[in-house]
């Protein structure tokens, strides 16, 4: 008993104070035999005395005062059981296996029974796991459900020997551990939380994409009907969820709704679009929207503010989808139909002089086009270079890697008198031409990942980007100019309206017409994809300026080596689910087989029956996809799925870090689940 209860702390310097108090009288001793020996030793004697009475004292009452103190414990304990009883919050003592041991009165109450003694806690609450336990933490916690509410149950490790280290009297030894649980009734404060997340306020624009070409295709009496007809789908289907929808312009909605609903509406894949596209009482042209939605930010101000970079991302993917803002996040809805081409040119006349203000104040102006450039990129830039001369400004186009197919066009330039040395530079020299005053012009491309040299966009503080792919979550999101037409053909077609109306004294050269030329005859391949009017009428300009057609044709032949690869690509050629061709471009002894895989993806749409084509080109430690399609599948829905981009009928991705196999199995499930959800 003695070695497993002893006296510490405080406790133990009260019971040792005659003794500490006899070795005080020794001191005084000492002092009393300096000054009278008789003293001294009467002292002694005195001391001696108190010694033994104090030592017989503490041996005869110690079992006496030990016995009170274990009583004392005993009341505190039951004291602490009686209050642990009546406890409001469910508490309970279980073993390290999870056996119930203890339960207070709460806990008996909930469980409704008496009979769980010595049985897994497992057993009770079903949606606790037995490996719950099965870890080094002292304190965890689990989510149940138990008669229809929830509770939230808090597992504390509890070690008797250690608990006993804080005990101030008495050393207890050798006990097993232990687990305190808590159980915390979260039913109510979950609802609440859930119903101040359902009761946000949700910002929406819906924007008629083709409102005017629309009314034109239907004869006068039947207008004021499609438009009613249009506005009454609309107002319904936001009012169903107890919104607001307010008409600011024509053409234009404001909605205010919650965010309970616009969960609804993402499960409904924003099913106005659909029903609006179908609407049909004779009209010619099919209407369609464009919805931006924003959630989630901390005021209306700041929600209306990002409804509206969310309705210009969808207008600059084409129209004819949802794009919802929420924090970080951007999801995209729709987007299936081809973009309207509008015959109006009043935008590109303002683009082009908002472009001409901003070169005019610059001390020079820097091109840049995307990674691995290609003849559309290469043309624009030039375009924007004589622009830039005609207005009395330096210019420098950004061209790192000059593949086989762009070599032709660009030693018309290089060599040159008429064209400055530094007229190409690299990614080595391009920051000497920095200045604070330097207006960077980004053509065919929108994402800043994608550039030539992605550290010059960061550092200009003046950006313009042109280009004619549908937007993304990832953009250039700080341009002062940002002209993006995804219904142009090309950046080319772009940049030639531009030359039309950024000033009279713009002369294109014989070569650089035949560059912008070069640059719609690929991406339109040959007039066949997304040649529209306004297309025309830009190779139109083109031609008038100087270009030469036959020139044009042999700046773009194939050498053999790329011919034969072209068609080994489409000769193994698979059509996956009726559909899509699937086809592996070899990229050996090629100096730009992604340019050869985009070639081969064109050719394949020339096969009955393919809706869409995707080339894997393996180059670089990288897996290149070239999506193609001529108006029945958006392959940039696809692509974006696998981190890409582009626009309805031509778009691409890269995939790091995979084989063409993988590559080839991911597109495949990618493919079965758009067509599972009904993307496709």
């Amino acid at each position: 008993m003695n070695k497993k209860i002893q006296y510490k702390g405080q406790f133990k310097v009260y019971i040792m104070w005659p003794l500490y108090s006899a070795i005080l009288l020794l001191a005084l001793d000492i002092v009393l035999f300096t000054q009278n020996i008789t003293c001294g030793v009467v002292g002694v004697a005195f001391t001696l005395a108190y010694g033994v009475f104090a030592l017989v004292f503490l041996l005869r009452r110690q079992p006496l005062l030990t016995k009170a103190m274990v009583e004392f414990a005993a009341d505190y304990a039951q004291v602490q059981k009686t209050l642990l009883e009546d406890f409001k919050v469910p508490y309970g003592l279980i073993d390290e296996n999870g056996k119930i041991i203890w339960l207070n009165n709460e806990f008996k109450n909930l469980l409704h029974r008496d009979n769980v003694y010595r049985k897994s806690i497992t057993t009770v609450f079903q949606d606790l796991d037995a490996k719950l336990f099965d870890t080094d933490e002292n304190e965890f916690s689990a989510d149940i459900v138990y008669n229809e509410r929830d509770y939230r149950a808090d597992f504390r490790k509890l070690s008797i020997d250690s608990l006993m280290e804080d005990n101030s009297l008495l050393h207890v030894k050798n006990v097993p551990a232990l687990m305190a649980v808590y159980l915390f009734d979260e039913t109510d404060t979950k609802k609440y939380i859930q119903r101040i997340h359902d009761e946000r306020i949700v910002v929406g624009l819906i924007y008629i994409d083709n409102y005017d070409e629309a009314l034109e295709s239907i004869d006068e009496l039947r207008r004021s009907l499609l438009a009613g007809l249009v506005e009454r789908k609309i107002s319904k289907y936001i009012t169903n969820g107890n919104g607001i929808v307010k008409k600011l312009e024509k053409d234009k909605y404001l909605l205010v709704f919650n965010y309970k609903y616009l969960e609804a509406l993402r499960q409904d894949k924003f099913s106005i679009l659909e029903d609006v596209r179908t609407t049909d009482i004779g009209n010619a042209m099919a209407v369609t929207l464009s919805i931006g939605i924003a959630a989630g930010y901390d005021t209306f101000n700041k929600n209306y503010d990002m409804a509206r970079a969310a309705i210009d991302l969808a207008l600059g993917r084409g129209g004819d989808q949802t794009v919802v803002k929420e924090g970080e996040q951007t999801t995209f809805f729709g987007g299936k139909s081809t973009t309207v081409e509008k015959n109006t040119r009043v935008k590109a006349r303002v683009k082009a002089h908002a472009l001409r203000e901003l070169i005019e104040v610059a001390d020079n102006v820097i091109i840049m086009g995307h990674r691995i450039s290609d003849a559309d990129a290469l043309g624009a830039a030039v375009g924007i270079y004589r622009a830039s001369k005609a207005l009395n400004k330096h210019a420098n186009i950004v061209l790192n890697d000059v593949n086989r197919s762009l070599r032709p066009t660009m030693e018309t330039f290089v060599g040159v008198p008429e064209y400055e040395e530094d007229l190409f530079i690299k990614n080595s020299e391009v920051m000497q031409y920095v200045s604070d005053n330097t207006l960077l012009v980004v053509v065919d491309v929108n994402r800043p990942g994608y550039t030539e040299c992605p550290e010059l966009v960061e550092k200009c503080r003046t950006i313009v980007v042109l280009d004619h792919h549908r937007q993304s979550g990832d953009t250039i999101d700080h341009a002062v100019l940002s002209y993006i037409e995804p219904y142009a053909s090309s950046t080319c077609e772009m940049v030639a309206e531009i030359l039309q109306y950024i000033g009279d004294n713009v002369k294109l050269k014989a070569a650089e017409a035949n560059a912008i030329y070069a640059g719609i005859i690929v991406d339109t391949n040959n007039f066949t994809n997304k040649a529209g009017v306004r297309t025309f009428e830009a190779a139109a300009f083109i031609r008038r300026s100087g270009a030469d057609i036959v020139k044009v044709r042999k700046l773009l032949r194939d050498d053999m080596s790329e011919y034969k690869a072209r068609a080994e690509a489409v000769r193994h050629a698979e059509v996956y689910r009726d559909s899509f061709a699937l086809a592996v471009c070899p990229s050996a002894n090629l100096e730009s087989p992604t340019i050869v895989g985009a070639q081969a993806a064109n050719e394949l749409l020339n096969i009955n029956g393919v809706k869409a084509s995707i080339v894997f080109t393996y180059f670089n430690d990288e897996v290149y996809l070239s999506a193609r399609s001529i108006d029945e599948v958006n392959v940039q829905l696809i692509m974006e799925k696998l981190g890409g981009g582009g626009h309805m009928t031509i778009a691409g991705a890269q995939l790091k870090d995979m084989t063409i196999d993988e590559a080839i199995a991911l597109v495949k499930k990618t493919l079965d689940n758009m067509i599972e959800e009904g993307e496709i």
